[in-house]
């Protein structure tokens, strides 16, 4: 977990919706008051976010005392509870919301991550997340991938490079880009992995006739051409599937031996998993 990042996400989202007070809790809760509230699941699935819900709280007020019934990964079903926690009554209503939009989130995502890892048991190969995430909530979501069993593609912009079909077209041509991204790393001295994309056999074809690149995305391709792009490629480089992958096709692309599947699906159109925090 990085700390840093995660502590300010938290101090930014109590500050988002704690404005200048709680009224609510204010105006109907006696400032010394205690409680104590628990974590009920609603619906089965997979558990992410107790690591994170345990520094929301002591964010939140380090005087709450959290009890773990159940951690990150584990499937739950309903009526589970997955923690408790007791202590002053407005402070666990502040901590409230952020908890279960995290947690909620999390846990859809590790959960159709664990679906869907289960369909490619028996293969070799992983299944690999995208960029497609929430805006300021990468990390929580990539996070909630390698909960549910995932693999993180590159975190962003930064750790790795990644040209595309756009990067292509206008850098003038597969040779090109692959070329030009080469010497930016002589002249930056940075050391990050290449990974290309390519729509057809024959963008292939001009990758393996340039080389210079650690990893092969073959974007759209039929499993008569993604097979023949495997085999052509033989171990050379580190191969990944994607485009238009879903949980019914997976096993198909996986039985044409890629590496990777990659799959936007696993962050950008999850259903949370039903939960909430209950006074007791």
């Amino acid at each position: 977990m990085d700390t840093e990042l995660i502590h300010q996400f938290i101090k930014n989202a109590i500050a988002e919706d704690l404005g200048d007070g709680d009224h609510t809790s204010r105006s109907t809760i006696p400032e010394g008051a205690t409680g104590k509230a628990k974590l009920l699941i609603k619906e089965p699935g997979v558990l992410a976010g107790v690591t994170l819900a345990l520094e929301i709280f002591a964010e939140v007020d380090k005087n709450l005392q959290v009890e773990i019934l159940m951690k990150d990964g584990d499937e739950v079903k309903y009526g589970d509870i997955a923690f408790t926690v007791s202590g002053s009554s407005r402070s666990i209503l502040l901590a409230e919301r952020l908890v279960l939009n995290c947690m909620q989130r999390m846990s859809g995502i590790a959960t159709k991550t664990r679906d869907t890892v289960e369909l490619l048991k028996g293969t070799s190969t992983q299944l690999l997340d995208t960029r497609k995430t929430t805006p300021g909530l990468r990390y929580l979501e990539k996070w909630a991938v390698r909960i549910g069993g995932g693999v993180n593609h590159r975190t962003g912009l930064y750790d790795m490079i990644l040209i595309k079909d756009n990067h292509v077209d206008y850098a003038g041509g597969i040779s090109k880009a692959i070329v030009a991204a080469n010497n930016y790393l002589t002249q930056t001295g940075k050391e990050l992995e290449i990974e290309i994309e390519v729509r057809n056999l024959d963008e292939l074809q001009q990758v393996l006739d340039q080389g210079m690149v650690n990893r092969i995305m073959l974007d759209n391709f039929s499993f008569a051409d993604l097979r023949k792009a495997v085999n052509t490629i033989n171990g050379r480089y580190i191969t990944e599937a994607s485009g238009g992958i879903t949980p019914e096709t997976i096993a198909d692309y996986a039985a044409c031996g890629v590496d990777y599947i990659s799959m936007g699906a696993l962050t950008h159109s999850v259903k949370s998993l039903d939960m909430s925090l209950k006074a007791f």
